[in-house]
């Protein structure tokens, strides 16, 4: 047989903000989908119209847009396997559901919810399978002309599929390897409700995936108890030759203590779950995003997937093409892999060091502006310059850098304690007139001059520059001083040297 070219999906369900858990999964599959030359599918699971969320689907197209995750085909994006909305498939799964039914592989069931509640009651550990649905209201218990009579007066029924006991389910995983599973543990999933003419995500799933040609399914974890139950779906079709390989993808798991990732996490440590904020249209809710934490799309993207595959070497920074070329889905972790979040902050500092200083100055330009300063362009990239090592975020810049475009209107007291000394006006008086007198106020020309003058006076270094950086700064931070006072030029490091000693004494 002919190998098939390589092609994955990624199919969420509209019903809220899409979880980080959910980004990486459709990472590792376009990497997939690109390191074979492949194509990658965007589909909407919709078909549980009880939990569609308005502005979901927008929501979640936009956030790859941001990711820089691109489809090859799917809503939004077009191609020739449509639609790519299940909502939109009815039709379509009407006819695999009949053919199961026609063949003795699925069966019509009538129970209600308050009769399998009864049940359940009833009988311990209860599920609907080959021990228990010949006590149930179903096609295989009822009289066909029964059954006819109850679809034709209105009744709600469901298909189930019919799972026979004492069979080994063999799940060939690209991660996990062979799985296997007993058919006994398994129910008789419901694949069709006839409440809303919609099947279940197994049935549309299997349909879906075989229609659209998906050669391999790369999943969360979760899934993994479904896929025993898709493998007997393929094989009820007759479609063993096309069945997909699968790849069940380690869960993220909490930062602290056991378990899976929750919204709940973020809210408590003060870190985002979803790539984009999130306004919950049912409670008003507002879930904090990558985004607009002001992490870059790109530092997303390499840590995310560090979490759960490794490739083997002491590399961390990758660029998409690196990781297309660098990504081995067998290397992926069978384990959790534990979200770090400080080390998702660390990304984004290394890539604020990677991006050049005129890319980050445009980022802070608006913050800048935003404080009522007007400074040309150049200007801004030399404070980035000096500045951007020190942040991990460009919004953290403003706290840190505002001395250089606005003059301390007070001064930190802690550091006045400290650092401000009895002679410290008198010392700041004559570097004032020492650098009234410089020509030329480069940063090389002035260091020359003071550390001379320094020298000259018999002066500690260390007190001098402490009560010069109280002066220009406020504070006792920041870069060199040197570096400070040529930015400000002249005039302005005389004018905030001079306000210092008045207002210090």
């Amino acid at each position: 047989m002919a190998e098939r070219k390589v092609r994955v999906r990624f199919a969420p369900s509209p019903t809220g903000a899409l979880h980080i858990g959910g980004v990486r999964t459709a990472l590792y599959n376009y990497l997939f989908a690109r390191q074979h030359g492949g194509e990658f599918v965007f589909r909407i699971e919709d078909t549980d119209s009880t939990r569609f969320v308005p502005g979901a689907e927008e929501y979640i197209i936009e956030s790859f847009k941001w990711l820089g995750i691109k489809f090859d085909e799917g809503v939004s994006y077009g191609g020739s396997h449509g639609p790519y909305r299940q909502s939109e498939r009815r039709s379509i799964y009407k006819k695999y559901v009949e053919q199961l039914l026609a063949e003795d592989k699925a069966y019509i069931a009538f129970d209600t919810p308050e009769e399998l509640e009864a049940k359940r009651a009833e009988v311990k550990n209860f599920q609907y399978d080959a021990h228990t649905r010949g006590m149930m209201r179903n096609s295989l218990t009822m009289p066909a002309d029964e059954v006819e009579q109850l679809i034709a007066d209105g009744n709600q029924y469901v298909v189930r599929f019919k799972i026979e006991p004492g069979e080994d389910i063999h799940v060939n995983d690209m991660i996990r390897g062979d799985v296997v599973i007993k058919s006994d543990i398994l129910d008789d999933k419901v694949l069709f409700k006839s409440a809303d003419e919609l099947p279940t995500y197994h049935l549309a799933n299997i349909v879906d995936d075989h229609l659209m040609e998906i050669t391999h399914v790369i999943r969360g974890e979760e899934w993994l108890p479904s896929a025993p139950l898709h493998v007997l779906l393929y094989r009820a079709f007759g479609w063993q030759d096309t069945m997909p390989r699968f790849a069940h993808l380690p869960l993220l798991l909490k930062p602290d203590g056991k378990g899976k990732l929750s919204k709940r996490d973020g809210d408590r440590l003060g870190f985002p779950v979803f790539p984009l904020e999130w306004h919950d249209p049912k409670t008003g809710e507002v879930s904090s995003g990558f985004r607009e934490q002001g992490y870059f799309p790109e530092a997303v993207i390499n840590f995310l997937a560090l979490l759960g595959w490794n490739p083997g070497t002491e590399q961390e920074l990758f660029s998409l093409d690196e990781l297309v070329e660098q990504f081995d889905i067998a290397k992926c972790s069978k384990a959790g892999a534990r979200f770090d979040y400080q080390k998702g902050i660390w990304f984004n500092h290394e890539y604020i060091l990677k991006k050049s200083n005129e890319e980050i100055a445009q980022l802070f330009a608006p913050f800048v502006a935003g404080n009522g300063v007007d400074e040309p362009m150049e200007r801004v990239r030399q404070v980035v310059a000096m500045m951007k090592d020190r942040v991990n975020f460009v919004k953290e810049l403003w706290p840190l850098c505002s001395f250089f475009f606005i003059p301390p209107t007070e001064y930190d007291e802690k550091t006045v304690r400290k650092r401000w000394k009895a002679d410290s006006a008198v010392v700041m008086s004559e570097l004032a007139d020492l650098l009234a007198q410089l020509d030329d106020f480069s940063i090389a020309h002035q260091e020359h001059e003071v550390m001379a003058w320094v020298e000259r006076r018999g002066y500690k270094l260390g007190d001098v520059m402490n009560a010069f950086r109280l002066a220009l700064v406020g504070i006792g931070k920041g870069p060199g001083m040197f570096d400070i006072s040529a930015f400000l030029g002249k005039d302005e490091t005389l004018r905030r040297l001079r306000k210092a000693i008045d207002t210090l004494k």
